[in-house]
């Protein structure tokens, strides 16, 4: 499983026309958002390469000002890290 959320920044009357854009995207998902125009989103994916061209897809939308990575976790990605600590460790 490889989820990442962002923080989407848009104007406060583009509010439920970025919603509605970004839950037209695949893999995408809204989860809040305030009157300040700031929405909470989570992207599925492969890998953090794929998450990030969905990020770079939603900063493309007309009426979003801007998109902050907050929180990423990329279970085979981890994996590989931990495996090669591994390796590592035996190797001294």
């Amino acid at each position: 499983m490889n989820v990442s959320s962002i923080i989407v920044k848009t104007s406060s009357e583009n509010v439920q026309n970025a919603i509605n854009s970004i839950n037209a995207m695949e893999f995408c998902e809204t989860h809040f958002s305030d009157p300040d125009g700031r929405i909470v989103v989570t992207i599925e994916g492969e890998n953090l390469d794929r998450q990030m061209a969905i990020m770079k897809k939603i900063l493309n939308i007309p009426f979003v000002y801007g998109a902050s990575l907050a929180y990423s976790y990329c279970e085979d990605e981890l994996s590989d890290s931990l495996d090669k600590i591994k390796k590592q460790r035996s190797a001294l």
